[in-house]
This record gives C-alpha cells, structure tokens and sequence, in this order.
C-alpha cells in the first residue's frame, strides 16, 4: 500500500506529459510507421519499382542506392543478366519512419523480403538461396529495435500498463499480472500474424481505447474503497485484455509480404523488442515510486484523484476519434 501512495505522488506529472500524447497520430496508434518499396520484375533482370507505402517525409526525397550494375530511374530499374543481387542502401528516411521492407518479386520463386532501418541503411539482396547469418542478425536487429519504437510510441498500452500498476501495487502480484498481460497479447500477436485471427484495425484500436477506459473506471472505484474486477483478479484481466492489446501489435506487421519462412523469425525479435520497451516503461515507473520514498511531497486531496480522471478523459478522446475513423469507411 506504501508503493501505491508514493506512486500517487509521481503520476500527476507523468500522467499530464503523456496527456500530451494526443496528438491525431495516437488516434491510430498502432498503424505502422514504416515504409514499403517494392520491385516487381516484369522481365529477366528489369524491375518496375513503387512505393506501396511512401516514408514520412516523401519517397522523393529519400536517398536510395541500389547494386551498382544496376540501372534506376523510378519507376524503372534495370540490372541486366545479372539480376537484382547486391546491396541497397536507403538513407534520409525521416523522423517518423525508422524501417523501409523493401519486397522482390521475381517473375518465378517466391516474393523476398529485406528490411532497411535508420540504424542498418544497407541489406545485401541475395538470390534463392536460404538466408544466412547475415540475413538472420539484420533480421533480429532490425524488428527488436522496430518492437522497441512501436510500444514506446505506444501511448495507449503504457497507459494501460500504468493503470495496471496504479491498482496491482508493487512486488511480485504485480510481476505476476505484467506477465499475464505479456502472456496474452504474444499469444494473440502470434495468432494474428499467422492469419489465424484477424480483426479490423480501425474497430480493434477503439476497442483498445475502451481497455483503458475500463482501468480508469477500477482506479476510480479503489479509491472510493470499491473492490473492482482488476483488483479481484489482476492476472485474468491482464490476459484477457492482453489478447486484444497483442492484434493490435500485429497490425504494425500487417501487409508486410515478409516470407513464410522469415516471418517466425520477424516475428519472436518484434515480440522480443516489444517486452524490452515494456520493461524498461514499467522498471521507469518502479523508479519514481522509489525516489519519491525519499520526498515529503504534499498533494492537494483532488490531486490524488487526478491520474484516473485523466487516464478515463485520454482514454474517451481516443475512443471517439477511432469511432469516427471506423464509421468513416463503412
């Protein structure tokens, strides 16, 4: 009960910063920010390339590089009898795109996909071979960093893992619930980027929307000494929400066209970027409950009251905006 009041004390200011968050890109926060560029070959060696998903600051202005054999003026590439292998370099990508999936498709075999980030401007496109080492290690460095990106630019996960806190407490009943939720939404994030479940995007963001409003409606009841579900059964509501929570994750690799047999990979190093990023949020909440153990901080009575309201209002804000944005394609 002691780590829940000192977190009293901090969640005011963190919760007002990421009130700050709402900004009309949370309304579809889990769209993904990356960018995709594809060449289709249309005959041996010759390329017709697009952007199928432009980066943020326009593909006109992005820096791209191609094998030197190969001859590039967009939308047409030419690279000769010796076909498109060799390294692709994409720079300049801009500040809300860290990932460009560059996809292949051959006239025969199978689609090849390769992944460009800020931190890797280059891949080695290969032939039809298996992937080696190389492939693997860009692969992991690439979807842990975009799993790092995607939930800390989350807000509205963070803002449901701090509701969790606020009423689970510290120690290990709270270990136990982040687990839970951990549990459901990679089982849910497996699922759905396997297409053995698919949810629409638009319905799904606002029901996430929803999830966060429900942890604001509990914080609300504990302080009026109301024993909520969340309280009653931290772990199964964690789970449960964590399903829905883990489709929205795969909708950031959703339309991707990885390879079959690259997506298990894509997808256990995105997963794994995800908890890092989780962690490193719930170990920084963790860290202000203990430094204000150490402050004679005084808060007004409306101020303890303040986190919930606020979570419940950025909550309702996302939900309505969402709304609109699903009744606006139907």
């Amino acid at each position: 009960m002691r780590a829940i009041q000192y977190l009293r004390l901090a969640l005011p200011a963190l919760m007002l910063a990421l009130a700050m968050l709402m900004r009309p890109s949370a309304l579809s926060a889990h769209e993904a920010a990356m960018g995709v560029l594809e060449f289709r070959e249309v005959r041996p060696g010759a390329f017709v390339g697009r952007w199928s998903i432009e980066p943020s600051i326009g593909a006109s202005r992005v820096d791209l590089r191609v094998p030197p054999h190969c001859f590039l003026r967009l939308p047409e590439m030419n690279c000769g009898a010796k076909g498109l292998v060799g390294p692709i370099t994409i720079t300049n990508l801009g500040s809300n795109m860290s990932v460009v999936l560059i996809k292949v498709i051959p006239i025969e075999g199978e689609p090849r996909s390769y992944t460009i980030s800020t931190a890797n401007p280059v891949v080695s496109v290969l032939g039809t071979g298996a992937p080696t080492l190389e492939v693997w290690l860009e692969l992991a460095r690439t979807y842990v960093n975009y799993g790092i990106d995607h939930i800390l630019l989350g807000a509205d996960h963070l803002l449901f893992v701090l509701g969790l806190i606020w009423i689970v407490g510290g120690g290990w009943r709270l270990l136990k619930t982040i687990t839970a939720f951990t549990i459901g939404h990679s089982a849910s994030l497996a699922a759905a980027a396997f297409g053995l479940i698919g949810v629409p995007e638009r319905p799904l963001n606002a029901c996430i929307a929803l999830s966060i409003a429900f942890i604001g409606v509990e914080m609300v009841k504990q302080q009026r000494g109301e024993i909520g579900l969340t309280a009653r059964y931290p772990w199964i509501v964690a789970f449960s929400f964590g399903l829905v929570h883990g489709i929205g994750f795969a909708s950031a690799l959703a339309g991707l066209g990885l390879e079959r047999r690259l997506l298990p990979a894509a997808l256990l190093f995105f997963n794994i970027g995800v908890e890092i990023g989780q962690l490193a949020f719930v170990l920084l909440v963790l860290a202000l409950i203990w430094a204000h153990r150490r402050l004679d901080a005084v808060v007004p009575r409306w101020g303890e009251a303040l986190p919930a309201y606020l979570i419940g209002s950025v909550s309702m804000f996302w939900f309505f905006g969402r709304l609109v944005r699903v009744f606006a394609v139907i």
